[in-house]
This record gives structure tokens, C-alpha cells and sequence, in this order.
């Protein structure tokens, strides 16, 4: 059985290795466990957020930049490609662990999830679990974690602490807003399976999405980086066994839609159990349906709101 932590720490390896190069910074806690500064005290750069992007997919999928132009003004788009969209998705990229310490509170994404098996929900919905000596997980926070954060996750994952390496990027960060940008196949996944559709009959999947501006003010950076997926993603997906619920997979079925998000977010109080979970999709999906050799194309790209958020 493939084991995403296994795979993952080939690419954190690499990253230890080129650390200068890669404008992050590897910094020892005194319980042994490594982190991997990407944009809190350092600026990181795109090639750090591809491989935080691919650790994030458990190694399960590649990931490439290129540059785009959106009302003749050059956006940096990215690409993400997977064979195993459940299990690098669901399984490891799938933002679905609360990590909760003194004054520090961030969604851990990444293979770590998998040995600790949170939300356990999920891994059920997958029939996976990992099993290896060394774990990986990503977190998004403008300050990285301490010992007593790294200790939890270990204790969870049944490892040593020594054996953790903890990512930290902020969402107002060059690496955070590639690695949210990155998520477009796994939005897509996500809103699949709680349509009710079985993830494992997902052959392939494929995605773009812009990357947005770096913001310093953190609710904005939030709110571009979401509305690159939800106005301006795109996924094309092979499948086994083809649903009508696909029909509802873009984000223009969803009653939030319609907005920047920092705009949605501000009119609910920055309270998001206001805010429709099914909006956070991307704004166009492609199906092909392997057994019929039919595609259909559901949604549309909105440049007018993307444009808007992005100030372009």
C-alpha cells in the first residue's frame, strides 16, 4: 500500500537540502521535531510553494506554474495533475485537522492526517490509514508552532517528535497563497464526496487555478486566495461511473456565490457557519465519463469577480 508520509519526505528532504535556495528556513525544537519556516520569518518563493503543494498531495501528484494573462494583465496560474485524486486529495491534502496550542491555532493539512486518522470520517469513506515511522504536516498560520503543538500532533500520530517535520506558511505569504491555489482538484474531490458520490471512482484529475497577490493583511489574503478557486478554478476529472450530482459541483450552485469572498465573509460577521460550505468549490468542472467516453462541462469561469478581488 502506497504510504503518502513515506513518499512526502522525499520531497521534505529535498527541501532540507536547499533551504537557501528555496528562501525557507529549518529550525530544530527542543523536542527534536523539525520545522520548516515558509513564510513567517522568511520570504519563500514559488519553488517552495510547488513542493508545499506536493507534500500537502502526499507526493501523490504533480504541480507546475506558468503565467496566464486575465484582462490583459499576467496572473501566475497553477497546475495540479493527480492519479490518485481520493487518496491525495481526502486522504492527504484535505485541510480537515483543528491544530489547537497556546496562542496558536491552525488547519493541519498533509500525510500526517492520514497516521492520525482525522477526521476518521473520511479515512473510512477511503479505506485508508498510514502506517510509517516519519510524519509530515502542513500548516497554515501567520506564527509557527512550539513544542507543545508538535508534541500533540506526534502523540496523535503515534510518533515520536523526533520523527515530525511541521510546514508552516502563512495564507499572506507567497508559499500560502500557491499551496491554497493548489487545492482546486481537492475542493472539487471534497464536494463530491459530500454530494454523496464515491471519490474512489475518480480515475484522474487535473487543475488550474490563479494564484492570488500577496496580501499582508491576512483576511484579504484569505479572501483572494478562496476566490481564485471558486471564480477561476477549473478541474477536469475521468471517472468510472458518471453522476447527475456533478451538476452540482461548481461553485455557481451554491446561494454565497455571487461576490468577493472577503465581501461574503464581512456581511456574515466573519462567522463562517454562515457561509455555505458548497460554495467553496471551483467555478468549473469537466467530467468525462469513462465508460460512455462522454464529457460534459458544468459551471463558467467569472472573470468580472475574480477581477474585482484581485484589483485588476
Amino acid at each position: 500500500m502506497l504510504s503518502v508520509n513515506e513518499i512526502s519526505m522525499g520531497i521534505v528532504e529535498e527541501m532540507l537540502d536547499y533551504t537557501e535556495e528555496l528562501k525557507i528556513e529549518a529550525l530544530e525544537l527542543d523536542n527534536g521535531s523539525t520545522v520548516i519556516d515558509c513564510g513567517v520569518n522568511v520570504e519563500g518563493g514559488y519553488e517552495a510553494g510547488e513542493m508545499f503543494t506536493e507534500i500537502c498531495l502526499g507526493g501523490l501528484g504533480s504541480v507546475t506554474l506558468t503565467v496566464q494573462t486575465l484582462r490583459d494583465t499576467p496572473l501566475v496560474f497553477i497546475h495540479v495533475f493527480t492519479d490518485h485524486p481520493a487518496l491525495a486529495t481526502l486522504g492527504s491534502q484535505k485541510a480537515g485537522w483543528s491544530i489547537k496550542g497556546d496562542n496558536y491555532s491552525a488547519m493541519g493539512s498533509g500525510p500526517a492526517r492520514a497516521l492520525s486518522c482525522q477526521p476518521k470520517k473520511t479515512y473510512e469513506l477511503i479505506d485508508y490509514e498510514d502506517d510509517y515511522d516519519f510524519g509530515v504536516i502542513a500548516l497554515e498560520c501567520d506564527h509557527l508552532p512550539d513544542e507543545k503543538v508538535a508534541d500533540e500532533i506526534a502523540e496523535q500520530c503515534n510518533l515520536e517528535p523526533s520523527k515530525l517535520t511541521l510546514l508552516n506558511a502563512p495564507t499572506s505569504s507567497i508559499v500560502g497563497t500557491v499551496q491554497v491555489a493548489g487545492r482546486v482538484v481537492e475542493v472539487a474531490v471534497y464536494k463530491a464526496a459530500e454530494l454523496g458520490y464515491d471519490t474512489l471512482q475518480i480515475m484522474s484529475a487535473a487543475g488550474s487555478c490563479p494564484i492570488a497577490p500577496v496580501s499582508k493583511d491576512s483576511l484579504r489574503a484569505m479572501g483572494m486566495t478562496n476566490d481564485g478557486i471558486i471564480y477561476y478554478g477549473n478541474v477536469f476529472m475521468t471517472v468510472n461511473k458518471y453522476d447527475k450530482l456533478f451538476e452540482k459541483l461548481p461553485s455557481e450552485t451554491s446561494p454565497s456565490y455571487g461576490k468577493p469572498f472577503y465581501q461574503t465573509f464581512k456581511d456574515a460577521n466573519y462567522d463562517f457557519y454562515k457561509i455555505d460550505k458548497f460554495m467553496f468549490a471551483p467555478a468549473q468542472v469537466t467530467i468525462t465519463d469513462a465508460q460512455s467516453s462522454n464529457t460534459l462541462k458544468f459551471g463558467r469561469l467569472n472573470e468580472a469577480v475574480l477581477a474585482e478581488s484581485f484589483g485588476i
